[in-house]
């Protein structure tokens, strides 16, 4: 369970982010890359690393093994002049479970289409929420801000408010300078609906499902196995009364991806019914995955 320190205690930074960027595309074309290119795509890799690392992005106090685990891979597509790019950036999220030495995934999502940018490695990454400086880090700090709503709601009912509240400024304030990449209907729509899932009250099942699914269940599974499992089911099914409002909703998608391994290690030594539960809900809201679930009973 997350506890924050108490006074008399170093702060440390929210993000333990692994980065890697990838470059290999530009390896294989005529253009965009040069052997002596290698430290400008180091560079970019420790930008970003301390862009998320080295910065406080909440007011809260962090110990060390509190850290949110994190990583964030950018790879890269194209590069069109020695300081503009495009790729594809993955992102994704671990929590620990209380009691335990075991990670869960909270958030796992690969942007469909590139994002461009302009890097130059004299120039660090900045951000303000109420400023746009480029594309890179506005995208990144977006999402870091999802992240963090995303983690506060797994520990208290729409403990993510405020982190859900920044991305949200960050989106709008980068949509006005730059609506192709960040409006409803660009190629990137993925960071408009992200933020309109999890702030929309028509979606308040969503949040708590995410309280449901960890703090009410995986962080009891030491102590009660059988109710921690009610809770996730319960979890499940405030995911399928979100479905009911809107159907095929990115967050819950999202969700049902990160979880369905899990779900299935969870739920096959339950007892038959608890097995129908979990298909029937998978089935409705997310039926791509379910495939994965053909040895539960479902009967």
């Amino acid at each position: 369970m997350l506890v924050l320190t108490l006074l008399g205690f170093a702060k440390a930074q929210e993000f333990h982010c692994a980065v890697s960027v990838n470059y290999q595309k530009l390896m294989t074309t005529t253009q965009g890359y040069e052997s002596s290119d290698k430290k400008i795509f180091e560079s970019m890799k420790q930008a970003i690393e301390d862009f998320v690392n080295a910065r406080h992005w909440t007011n809260l106090d962090f110990e060390q093994q509190e850290q949110i685990d994190c990583s964030i891979s950018l790879i890269l597509n194209e590069r069109t002049s020695p300081t503009n790019f495009s790729g594809q950036l993955s992102i994704q999220m671990r929590r620990p479970v209380y009691n335990s030495s075991y990670t869960t995934g909270l958030f796992n999502y690969i942007e469909s289409n590139n994002l461009s940018f302009v890097y130059n490695e004299t120039q660090p990454l900045e951000y303000d929420m109420n400023t746009y400086y480029n594309n890179l880090s506005s995208a990144i700090s977006y999402y870091l801000y999802v992240l963090l709503g995303i983690y506060f709601d797994s520990f208290a009912p729409n403990g993510g408010d405020q982190f859900y509240e920044v991305a949200n400024t960050i989106y709008h304030t980068a949509e006005v300078v730059d609506k192709q990449a960040w409006s409803s209907t660009s190629s990137q729509k993925a960071r408009y609906w992200f933020m309109e899932n999890h702030t929309n009250t028509a979606y308040a099942d969503l949040r708590q499902a995410y309280y449901q699914y960890h703090r009410l269940g995986l962080d009891m599974m030491t102590k009660d196995q059988p109710q921690a499992r009610q809770s996730i089911l319960a979890a499940l099914q405030s995911l399928q009364q979100v479905h009911k409002v809107r159907p095929n909703l990115l967050a819950v998608q999202q969700f049902v991806d990160v979880k369905i391994s899990e779900l299935v290690s969870i739920f096959t030594p339950a007892p038959p019914e608890e097995q129908k539960q979990v298909y029937d809900v998978i089935k409705a809201v997310s039926p791509i995955n379910v495939t994965k679930l053909k040895d539960f009973n479902t009967k």
